[in-house]
């Protein structure tokens, strides 16, 4: 019987997908401090506006906001401060060669609960342009209105047959 991995959602970061193209996705830990996934574990985490940077051969989370713990007293720390991302070597390589190319970015898109650990899933990303985002837009209300076309189609066909 095969093991299923589960892992529990804490965070998503809805913008990123209508905002950036997203190319590749990325698996990292998070290193956080013991007030810190206190509050992960309540879900007090906001993803908007976050993104990643290479540097110096390691990776970092700027303006990830974890929520202070309320039990936390003096051993809380900034909300937004900056935090290490835990990847392997050979992923730090090759994505400090991808985002050195012009217009490619690191965006977080969900944190997770991964066995106990925190984890971050990181995605190449390419900023769209003004007129890609409405064609998303666009694209997505077309097929909303085919659905819907389609589902009223099949409502009347078993109506008809009932009857």
């Amino acid at each position: 019987m095969a093991k299923e991995q589960a892992f529990e959602v804490v965070a998503t970061n809805r913008k990123a997908g209508r905002d950036y193209e997203l190319l590749d996705r990325y698996e990292a830990g998070v290193a956080l401090t013991g007030t810190e996934i206190k509050s992960v574990r309540q879900h007090k985490v906001t993803l908007n506006d976050s993104f990643a940077r290479l540097h110096a051969g390691e990776g970092w989370l700027y303006n990830c906001h974890i929520s202070p713990y309320e039990a936390g007293n003096r051993f809380n720390v900034e909300p937004t401060r900056t935090r290490k991302v835990l990847l392997h070597r050979r992923e730090i390589e090759r994505l400090i060669g991808l985002t050195s190319r012009k217009g490619m970015l690191l965006i977080p898109t969900r944190m997770y609960l991964k066995h106990g650990l925190a984890k971050v899933e990181i995605a190449l990303a390419k900023s769209k342009r003004q007129y890609e985002k409405r064609d998303t837009i666009r694209q997505r209300d077309t097929q909303r209105e085919l659905d819907r076309a389609r589902r009223t189609t099949q409502h009347a066909r078993r109506k008809q047959g009932g009857d």
